[in-house]
């Protein structure tokens, strides 16, 4: 006997303005991420050419973080895809 359990997306009453909600979340987190890392890129080249270099460490350390919420925001569709299709294998 073999039972799939799937999600039902269209039993939930406004899934549709939901997916449409969560969409521009997203789009707004990838450009909110891409304008941090351009300004941390001018704040850590700025500061390290002027010779401040605990401004330029905090820069270096926005920088990183804003690839990765770049990279958590692209990726998170794949990423959950990819769980989806792991529980539904269980």
């Amino acid at each position: 006997m073999t039972t799939n359990v799937f999600p039902d997306f269209g039993a939930v009453g406004g899934a549709d303005q939901l997916r449409d909600i969560i969409g521009a979340l997203m789009m707004f987190t990838l450009i909110t991420a891409v304008l941090m890392l351009l300004v941390c890129a001018v704040t850590w080249a700025s500061a390290t050419s002027h010779g401040h270099y605990q401004i330029a460490a905090r820069a270096r350390l926005g920088v990183w973080l804003a690839c990765g919420a770049a990279a958590l925001a692209g990726a998170s569709v794949a990423l959950v895809n990819f769980l989806l299709g792991v529980g539904a294998g269980l």
